[in-house]
């Protein structure tokens, strides 16, 4: 079992690119069925936030390869 802090600390990673795509910044979660729908990837700001805010990237949760000590891998879609 993991808890939400421990999962949000993780780095996201591609398996298809190997490129970091950040770390978990939401939860998308189905109130009926209290499953995760979905993992938000929160947008950083650019230089401090002068310059706009990249959007956030949602994974499905079908799209998670697996989850290690460390790291998340995704595999998004093409």
């Amino acid at each position: 079992m993991i808890s939400i802090s421990e999962f949000q600390i993780k780095d996201v990673v591609d398996v298809s690119s190997g490129k970091k795509l950040g770390t978990i910044g939401d939860i998308d979660i189905n109130v009926t069925s209290g499953k995760i729908q979905a993992i938000i990837i929160g947008g950083t700001g650019k230089m401090m936030g002068f310059f706009g805010k990249e959007e956030e990237m949602i994974v499905p949760w079908r799209n998670i390869v697996k989850i290690g000590e460390d790291v998340i891998l995704v595999r998004l879609s093409s």
